[in-house]
């Protein structure tokens, strides 16, 4: 097993096509008929359904994801458990629908840590995409965490924040398994914890279906687009508790000028906040 400061620095370049299907079917997954992005550009968030894993069957772990290995991007430790724990984005240029695009990820942060669930590890990536043989149109710096296994029969404590008042503008919907499999599906994530009920219940502590972390960044920031329409400069996001299928969630923001604060919120308090910065 290779230490995780080896990682820092590792790279690896992707290449893709940003395809309108796949778009269009975003759309469909959350329910628009004329979604509130503007035509003929990448819709915010849209590279998420970009440069998708591509791991042979037979490269993949008990989870749904591919195998660590020493000579990969991410670092191998055995840690078993991930979650995508927040991600900062900064929309630099337009990325025209249907054209050729290029990622480089490089690993630059991995930090061990011991926290209440036992030993972690938290690396962050650098994302930069471009058109090919264009500049840099996003920036993305992502943050994956890696925990323990769970113990056999524990169940996950769930631990959010008091929500306090209501935001001014909320929208409520209950996320079901047909939609965490719609959008597993458009991210070609093969992670169990979101459609294998009981390998969720009964190897990762969790008490249903976990909702994808970048699923409420997604439906948190269509919740302002749908709202207040334009364009986005930068957002940025982070996961506080989980949430789980059949659970009422409520989209919420509130606007300053151009900074926008926004938050989801489920039965147990804030699950997840984050802000905008709106293109003026």
């Amino acid at each position: 097993m290779t230490g995780p400061q080896s990682f820092i620095g590792r790279s690896e370049v992707q290449k893709d096509r940003a395809d309108s299907d796949r778009f269009a079917r975003l759309a469909a997954t959350l329910d628009h008929v004329s979604p509130p992005w503007r035509p003929g550009v990448l819709p915010p968030l849209g590279h998420w359904l970009c440069f998708l894993p591509d791991a042979l069957q037979s490269a993949i772990g008990e989870d749904g994801h591919p195998v660590r290995t020493g000579t990969g991007l991410l670092p191998n430790v055995d840690l078993p458990r991930r979650m995508w724990a927040g991600s900062r984005v900064r929309f630099l240029a337009d990325i025209p629908l249907d054209s050729d695009i290029v990622r480089t990820s490089t690993v630059t942060a991995a930090s061990p840590k011991e926290g209440r669930s036992g030993k972690m590890l938290f690396v962050t990536l650098r994302h930069e995409i471009a058109v090919a043989d264009g500049d840099t149109a996003i920036i993305e710096d992502q943050d994956i965490v890696y925990r323990e296994a769970q113990p056999a029969g524990i169940v996950v404590e769930r631990r959010a924040a008091d929500p306090g008042p209501d935001d001014p503008c909320i929208r409520a919907i209950v996320p079901d398994p047909v939609l965490l499999f719609r959008y597993s599906a458009l991210t070609f994530n093969g992670h169990r914890i979101h459609y294998d009920r009981e390998y969720a219940r009964m190897q990762e502590g969790y008490p249903g279906l976990v909702v994808h972390g970048p699923l409420l960044a997604t439906l948190m920031l269509d919740h302002l687009l749908r709202e207040v329409g334009g364009s986005v400069r930068s957002f940025a996001y982070r996961a506080s508790a989980p949430t789980f299928d059949g659970e009422e969630i409520r989209l919420g923001f509130r606007r300053d000028g151009e900074r926008v604060d926004l938050r989801v919120l489920n039965p147990a308090g804030v699950a997840m906040t984050g802000t905008a910065e709106l293109a003026s």
